[in-house]
């Protein structure tokens, strides 16, 4: 059983209302607006034990930390952009890609991650 805390009930928060994937820093420094006193031990504590609840998924890109964000966003297909200026990543939710024809003669396609990689909104030029 998983005893609920205020800090993990501000972790938990932090990543509802985002409606990104974060990093353990991100939450860290959203979280603390809550409990001022909560450490980057105690977040990496808690998504340990809210990944094992499957209650959150880590999103891996490709040289980077894993980030974080909730099953229920993370059970939906969706794709992830990332700025290059600030590092943020980004939920992109369409998937409009026909990869039937990229796959070679004889392969089955079992699953895709795509990241795009770009400025977003506040790094716009």
């Amino acid at each position: 059983m998983l005893r609920s805390t205020r800090q993990k009930t501000a972790i938990r928060s932090v990543l509802e209302l985002a409606r990104r994937p974060l990093s353990p820093q991100e939450i860290l420094q959203e979280a603390r607006r809550q409990v001022p006193e909560l450490g980057i031990a105690t977040v990496y504590r808690n998504l340990k034990a809210l990944q094992a609840r499957d209650e959150i998924r880590a999103v891996s890109l490709p040289g980077d930390a894993p980030r974080y964000e909730l099953s229920s966003v993370a059970s939906v297909h969706h794709h992830h952009f990332q700025c290059t200026v600030c590092a943020r990543v980004f939920d992109l939710h369409a998937c409009g890609l026909d990869l039937a024809a990229m796959i070679p003669p004889g392969f089955t396609l079992e699953r895709h991650e795509i990241t795009l990689y770009g400025r977003c909104a506040e790094h716009r030029r």
